[in-house]
This record gives structure tokens, C-alpha cells and sequence, in this order.
């Protein structure tokens, strides 16, 4: 197994340059894709997941200009050109459900397969809705679970599409994205919608292809049936997600840390990470492009017990900055951390005791209360999950060495991160 020795951390200060949002990268490789004309995409996320929506839509014959990652042209063909192909995309949930509607309206027939735990995430309630407007997708393995077999459907929309909420809002943006190329048509929630920032991204960026969804107090989409137009360049903002490591840095860790990438005009839900600093007790400044955060003044993060079900990802490192906080703290309605790249709840749980924490889970709650003093030498394991590797990596602000197992998993979406961190570290 390999590993990644932290050493204490005394403090941390600096500035941190986003890399860019994996959420709207994928969202704008698909979408490009998709319309008529070209499409320069500058700050597109350099990472796995990212290089498996590329590599998808390259073998699906979409022609995409590979200079940098900083500037590349998508040529969209207005659908997807190639009607037969095998397509591995590793654990990329983001390009994973998304490409699993286009192709099933798209007339041909495809194999979709991924990582082992990919095929242990659940993928019936896109499945459903896509069979319900004439898709034909089998499961070529475990019923209700990649890898999928798609043939060319009879695809007809017939009044609402209905679609669960509460697993994961990934489901309804696949069917919002994929739509037009049906001619459109109503998505009706049913139960829940959780992330709904997440929803946002997907319209937003939806928008800037031409597309505009009528949005109905949430309980129903409208998705218009013309189709997609290049916007001829279109920018990535930095990663929410990943801001929220340095931002906890800089509050437990004394500050200040900027980051760079998001701010006030971000469309990302993951910005209001910032104000869960805040109600701990951080001080918090937010600029167009920008947050920075420095420690409260008297050195000591103040506990909280909050829904975030709006944030799960940025949820992830809360959870790790409860560890520092004055007492428990509760993080609630946060049930899709099962169903991600692991079940993060039960990890999460198990890795926060190992540091000292006494800690009570639920289906979809935590409640964490911290050690006087965090565990030293602790060995994480991360799961073969990103953001465990990176939220966990905050530990070492407590004064201790940790251990990070298989911390190459970053490479999912932040590949340098390690390297970022140390650039703010101060021992």
C-alpha cells in the first residue's frame, strides 16, 4: 500500500490558485459536445475524471482540439456522431449518469462500465425515467447497478418525466442535460431534491448552451426542445469543493488563506462552505473571485449542528473541522454520502475515531465530539475516495503526524494537492 507521511502542521497562511470546478467541467465537456459549432473551453479541471469525459467523447467521435487544459476546442457535432462503442469510466460519476442519458437517446448502442465501486453505486432512478420515455438500458450486471447495455430505444415523451430526489441530484441533471436531444419535455420531482445547488450548476450552465429550463418551485423542470449552441468560449470558475481545504486550513490553522477561483459571483453551492466558518466563529471576506479566512481571534473554533445537505461534499471537511471546534458538533441530512465513491458516513465515522473523536452515525446524520488532544501517527484510510484524502489531511493543524494511505486517489480531482498544502503549511 502506498502512503503519504503529513508531519505536524503549526499553521497555515498564503494563497491558494484553484484548480477548476470538476462539477462544471464535466457539465461544459458534455454540453459542448452536444451543440452545433465550436466551443474554446478555457480552465477545464485537469484531472481523472475530467480525462475519463474526455476520452469518453473523443471515442464517441467528437473532435476536441487537445492543446492545454487551459484553452482546448470542443467541436460539437449537435448529438453523438459515433453509434457503437465501449466506454470504462473508471469511478467519474460526473461523466458516468450524465453520458448515460445522452447515449440512450442518442439512437446506437453502447457498454458502459466503470471501477468496482462504481458498479456498487446505484443507478435505477436514472435508469427508470430513461425506460419510461421509450430508452431501451439493460443491466449487464448486478440489477439496478452499472455496467450498462444500451440499444438504440423508441424514445416518445409523454407527459412528466418523474425522477426520485433524494438518492442524488446527479440523476436529474443527466435528464435535464439529455433532453433536448428528445425534443424536450417536463422532469416532475418526486419526494426530496437534495443538492440543489448542484441542479443549479447544470441550469446555469444549460443557459450559456441556449438552453433555458423553466424552473417550477422545484417540484418540476421544463426543458424546451431546441438545441444546443456553442457559446463559442466559455470559462470554468475554480473548485468550490477543494476551496473548502485551505478555507478550514486557514481557520483552524490561524490564517489568513485566500483562495482564488470562487467567490461572491460563483455559481457553485460549495461557496457557502465560508459561512459555516463563519457560524464557527472564523472571520470570513468574500471578493468577486476570491474568500479568505483567518482564525477567530481567540484561537478556538465554536461547535455547531447544521443541515448540509446543500453542501456534502464541502460537508466532508465540516466534519474534519469539528475535530477543532469547543464541543459536538452535528452535521445533518447528509443520506447520499452512502452512495458516493464510498460510504461515506460509515468512513468518515471510522477514520474520525481513529484520530480520538468520539463519534454517533446515523442513516444521515454525524455528531462528532473532539479529543483534548488529537491521536498521533494515525493511519487514514482513504477508500479509494479524493475527498476523505484531502479532508483528512487537516488533521495534521492538530500538532500530530498523519498518515495518508493511497493518497494518489486525489488525482480524481485535485492531482496536486498535497504539493498546494504544503505551500500554505507553516511548521
Amino acid at each position: 500500500m502506498t502512503f503519504l507521511e503529513l508531519a505536524p502542521i503549526a499553521g497555515a497562511a498564503g494563497t491558494v490558485r484553484l484548480p477548476g470546478s470538476k462539477s462544471i467541467s464535466n457539465r461544459v465537456l458534455l454540453l459542448s459536445a452536444l451543440a452545433k459549432g465550436a466551443t474554446t473551453v478555457h480552465g477545464l479541471l485537469d484531472a481523472e475524471d475530467t480525462r475519463m469525459m474526455l476520452g469518453a467523447l473523443q471515442k464517441l467521435d467528437i473532435v476536441i482540439d487537445m492543446r492545454n487544459f487551459d484553452s482546448m476546442v470542443v467541436n460539437g457535432a449537435g448529438g453523438i456522431p459515433c453509434k457503437k462503442m465501449d466506454l470504462f469510466l473508471g469511478n467519474a460519476g460526473t461523466a458516468f449518469r450524465p453520458l448515460t442519458a445522452a447515449l440512450a437517446l442518442s439512437g446506437g448502442s453502447y457498454r458502459l462500465m466503470g471501477k468496482p465501486r462504481m458498479h456498487a453505486r446505484p443507478i435505477r432512478d436514472l435508469v427508470e425515467p430513461l425506460r419510461s420515455i421509450g430508452a431501451s438500458i439493460d443491466y449487464a450486471g448486478n440489477e439496478g447497478f452499472p455496467p450498462l447495455a444500451i440499444q438504440p430505444g423508441s424514445i416518445q415523451v409523454k407527459g412528466h418525466i418523474q425522477v426520485r430526489g433524494s438518492v442524488s441530484s446527479q440523476y436529474l441533471s443527466a435528464l435535464l442535460m439529455a433532453l433536448p436531444l428528445a425534443g424536450g419535455g417536463t422532469v416532475e420531482i418526486v419526494g426530496e431534491l437534495i443538492s440543489k445547488p448542484y441542479v443549479t450548476i447544470t441550469l446555469n450552465m444549460m443557459r450559456k448552451f441556449g438552453i433555458e429550463v423553466a424552473v417550477n418551485g422545484w417540484k418540476s423542470f421544463d426543458v424546451p426542445g431546441y438545441s444546443y449552441v456553442a457559446p463559442k468560449e466559455i470559462y470554468v470558475e475554480g473548485d468550490a469543493s477543494s476551496a473548502s481545504y485551505f478555507l478550514a486550513a486557514g481557520a483552524i490553522g490561524g490564517g489568513p488563506v485566500r483562495v482564488i477561483g470562487v467567490g461572491q459571483d460563483s455559481i457553485q453551492g460549495d461557496v457557502r462552505f465560508a459561512e459555516v466558518l463563519a457560524q464557527m466563529g472564523a472571520n470570513v471576506e468574500i471578493g468577486a473571485d476570491w474568500i479568505e479566512v483567518t482564525a477567530p481571534a481567540s484561537g478556538k473554533l465554536a461547535s455547531f449542528d447544521l443541515d448540509l445537505n446543500h453542501i456534502p461534499d464541502a460537508a466532508m471537511t465540516a466534519a474534519v473541522a469539528a475535530l477543532f471546534a469547543d464541543g459536538q458538533s452535528a452535521i445533518r441530512n447528509i443520506g447520499s454520502w452512502q452512495v458516493k465513491e464510498t460510504d461515506r458516513i460509515t468512513a468518515m465515522a471510522r477514520e474520525l475515531r481513529k484520530l480520538g473523536a468520539a463519534v454517533v452515525e446515523g442513516p444521515d446524520f454525524l455528531k462528532i465530539t473532539p479529543p483534548a488532544r488529537l491521536n498521533a501517527g494515525v493511519a487514514i484510510d482513504t477508500y479509494d475516495d479524493h475527498r476523505i484524502a484531502m479532508c483528512f489531511s487537516l488533521a495534521a493543524l492538530g500538532g500530530v503526524p498523519v498518515r495518508i494511505n493511497e493518497p494518489e486517489c486525489v488525482a480524481k480531482t485535485f492531482p496536486d494537492y498535497f504539493v498546494v498544502l504544503d505551500s500554505i503549511a507553516k511548521r
